[in-house]
């Protein structure tokens, strides 16, 4: 009771924005976590192929989105809320009215090469219509929850995410459950969710803001998030062309192995980027007063405990396959590895980018990120014919490496320009971390077939932080204070 007293009144004694923080890390794990203990269930209940035509419209989904919202909840939205304080209900209204023009615009420009494009995605008319649906009404969630966000108003967005992210599996899986079409029932059960909650916060901004159309909103949105469009399209095309090379070279069995295999990076994913987040605002500190030694010693220990967790699914990759689908699903296997290794990776270039955006060389971001996504569809054209469907997870990882080696270069370009120095970081010990995890993650691939011995590994290694668990406890209370 000592215990959770004490916690209580810590939690009493934070601050909004600290509580604000805790909760909505609660919303994303809630959401994100509910969503991966699902995948055993579906994954038993339908067919590979009807599992991958789900993956393949949710990538579709994410990629179109870039196009038919132009991201106006992601970069712009805090900009805005800064910008007019004063008035952020109608700034919100008038997002969402631009945001309406324009999936209605390319809804026209669909409807008249419906026959090609359905080709070429592999979705019928009547699924890109409902995508089309959940454009016009998904970003204005995404508007009110980016607001709560920005407001510290955890309360609702929490009761929000609780509902949505029970109805959303729930619903799915009783469609699953009485129809025949499971993929397409799955589709339009999630969509259902999507479109029913969007349709509720389109008119509830509509009625807090009163107007679709504001010429100095509109204008301040379209000259701010339209060259980071490039930046945002490439990052989703970094995640998501491979599934839909997958199931134009191969099907869509082969998606869903994929998918399966690629879902754990989502736990993953999870807890890099709560640090990260949490890293930011002191990194920004430090940079601002030029205070360079502590940075490099912090972020040294954090890449270590990222290697460390990003290792953890690799050694356990044929359990971790074996609860999450069942044996035609076994290949998946080795794809974690490499998924592990881009996880790794993509927060090693946040660390980078970090830098680049502390100074505003967002230029620097978007060449990144768009070389780095042609690179990955390019050799996914070269080797997936060459070594099969798995070599996408290869790939993959290779441009998570080119990402962190591109923004590094980026970086250290910022800092000889802006703090006279070379890096802010201990570059030789990073480069030594991430050889020694490329090295334990083969040696862990190596060891699938050798069930004992890993979890001999593992147990030696458990036995290792229980002995040093002053040290870690030390160095998170440390983190903590910053």
């Amino acid at each position: 009771m000592t215990m959770l007293k004490k916690l209580v009144n810590s939690y009493k004694a934070m601050s909004a924005a600290a509580k604000a923080a805790i909760w909505f890390a609660v919303c994303s794990i809630l959401q994100k976590g509910i969503s991966f203990i699902t995948v055993p269930i579906f994954t038993r209940l339908m067919t590979p192929e009807q599992y991958g035509q789900f993956s393949v419209y949710s990538s579709w989904n994410l990629i179109l989105t870039i196009f038919a919202t132009l991201n106006l909840s992601a970069g712009v939205f805090n900009n805005g809320m800064t910008k007019y304080p004063d008035d952020r209900s109608r700034y919100i209204s008038s997002m969402q009215g631009l945001s309406t023009v324009v999936t209605l615009v390319l809804l026209a420009l669909y409807l008249p090469f419906q026959n090609v494009i359905n080709e070429f995605t592999g979705l019928s008319t009547v699924l890109m219509l409902i995508m089309f649906a959940e454009f016009l009404t998904v970003p204005a969630v995404m508007f009110w929850s980016a607001r709560q966000k920005y407001e510290f108003k955890y309360v609702a967005l929490f009761i929000y995410t609780l509902i949505v992210s029970v109805l959303s599996p729930g619903i799915s899986l009783l469609a699953v459950v009485f129809s025949d079409e499971k993929g397409i029932a799955k589709i339009m059960a999630v969509a259902l969710v999507n479109i029913c909650a969007g349709l509720f916060f389109y008119i509830f901004n509509i009625i807090k803001g009163r107007k679709l159309f504001i010429k100095e909103y509109w204008s301040f949105a379209f000259k701010f998030n339209l060259p980071l469009i490039p930046h945002y399209l490439s990052m989703v095309v970094l995640a998501q062309s491979d599934k839909i090379m997958i199931e134009k070279m191969f099907s869509e069995r082969e998606v869903a192995i994929y998918s399966v295999a690629y879902s754990f990076s989502l736990i993953m994913n999870i807890i890099t980027t709560s640090i990260n987040s949490s890293y930011v605002p002191w990194t920004y500190r430090k940079l601002l007063v030029n205070d360079i030694k502590p940075l490099k010693r912090t972020t040294t220990m954090l890449l270590i405990g990222v290697g460390l967790i990003s290792l953890l699914p690799v050694i356990l990759a044929p359990e971790v396959m074996w609860i999450m689908a069942p044996n035609e699903y076994a290949e998946g296997v080795w794809i974690i590895p490499p998924i592990s290794t881009s996880v790794f990776f993509t927060f090693m270039y946040s660390l980078f980018a970090n830098v680049e955006f502390y100074f505003e060389k967002t230029k620097f971001v978007m060449v990144a990120s768009t070389l780095c996504a042609v690179a990955n569809v390019v050799l996914n054209a070269i080797f997936m014919p060459i070594f099969g469907y798995m070599a996408a997870g290869y790939t993959t990882m290779f441009c998570y490496m080119l990402l962190a080696f591109v923004h590094y270069l980026f970086m250290r370009r910022v800092c000889s320009r802006m703090l006279k120095i070379s890096s802010v970081y201990d570059d030789k010990l990073i480069l030594l971390i991430s050889a020694a995890y490329l090295g334990l993650n083969a040696v862990g691939m190596a060891l699938y077939n050798f069930v004992i011995l890993r979890y001999v590994i593992l147990a030696v290694s458990l036995v290792l932080i229980f002995i040093k668990r002053s040290s870690i406890i030390q160095f998170v209370k440390k983190l903590k204070e910053r």
